[in-house]
């Protein structure tokens, strides 16, 4: 595994490379406070599934622009998106404004912002809809009616999958990469 630090502005981040440059990348985006190896058995089974992946230790202030940035360093023209917690919510957010940079989306444990969650509220009603294949994974933080109500903000191709954990990088590496291979693969 390559780990770099790249400078966006005056801040730097940590990524974490792996997997053959020469084929599909996936960007992870990690819960805030998550450690730095939470991805680390997500990534050896999206490795042996041959594809790239790149994560990003931390999430805390990192903004769309930072992310761009990053990727365009690391010369990655476009990507896969996938993340849990506050990197799911990132991942919306690139996802909704990113149109033609990523190719699908993975988010764990939050729906789409402009959703009503398990509580009725929502996080950012200008959020616009998604329009690349996207999976939703139903944790125990995120109650299956509330993923399934991003549905409507998602123009394309849409799924709800279900794990009973809390954290699905920690806890059920296996089904939230299986999940990653699912919608990154290109059929």
């Amino acid at each position: 595994m390559e780990i770099r630090r790249i400078a966006v502005g005056d801040r730097a981040w940590t990524v974490r490379i792996d997997g053959s440059q020469f084929r599909h990348t996936v960007v992870l985006l990690p819960d805030a406070g998550a450690p730095a190896d939470v991805y680390d058995a997500v990534c050896a089974r999206l490795n042996t599934s041959d594809l790239r992946t790149i994560v990003l230790e931390s999430v805390e202030g990192l903004d769309p622009a930072g992310v761009y940035a990053i990727l365009d360093e690391l010369g990655v023209p476009w990507a896969n998106l996938a993340g849990y917690g506050a990197g799911a919510d990132l991942a919306w957010q690139l996802a909704a404004r990113g149109f033609g940079r990523f190719m699908g989306l993975v988010a764990a444990g939050r729906g789409h912002p402009a959703a009503p969650g398990a509580d009725g509220a929502v996080a950012d009603a200008s959020c616009p809809a998604v329009e690349i294949p996207t999976t939703v994974v139903a944790t125990k933080n995120l109650a299956r009616p509330a993923a399934e109500a991003a549905a409507r903000h998602v123009y394309g191709e849409f799924r709800v999958a279900q794990v009973d954990v809390t954290d699905p990088a920690a806890e059920a590496a296996q089904e939230f990469a299986t999940e990653i291979v699912l919608r990154s693969g290109q059929w």
